[in-house]
């Protein structure tokens, strides 16, 4: 479903409430407030404590619902594979700013060794090179 987020929101902007949530996951608003208490859906709430649903929460709800019924997962299933795929999402993030600390690394070690190497030129002095003849005498053994 594409949605025109109104200016400074996102999918994680809280803002639908519960009728409207219900309505656009094809769920009943029980079902929701259900799904709320077993932390399968984590609405934001208002200062009243009303539920306010985001994109992404919607999207979530059609997704227990597939699970649910075109898959036949429990809903405590349905939990642990949620809590799974968020642990998987965090490690790729981490991942990804691991791989970016690493490369970030790389090119300062590559830049500090281009540095020293560059440096080195500067001291090198040219030597004359000169054949010269070295006779070794060993002592006599006494």
């Amino acid at each position: 479903m594409s949605f025109p987020f109104p200016p400074g929101t996102d999918e994680d902007t809280p803002f639908f409430v519960i009728s409207v949530a219900a309505q656009l996951s094809g769920l009943h608003a029980q079902t929701l407030r259900s799904y709320d208490r077993m932390g399968l859906v984590s609405p934001g709430r208002t200062t009243g404590g009303g539920r306010r649903y985001s994109m992404r929460d919607i999207v979530l709800l059609r997704e227990v619902q597939r699970l649910s019924q075109e898959e036949g997962v429990n809903l405590a299933g349905i939990k642990r594979i949620i809590e799974l795929e968020n642990e998987v999402g965090a490690l790729r993030a981490r991942v990804q700013e691991l791989t970016e600390e690493l490369a970030s690394a790389l090119a300062a070690a590559e830049q500090a060794a281009a540095s020293v190497h560059a440096s080195y030129r500067r001291e090198l002095v040219p030597v004359r090179h000169e054949t010269a003849l070295v006779v070794w005498k060993p002592k006599p053994k006494r």
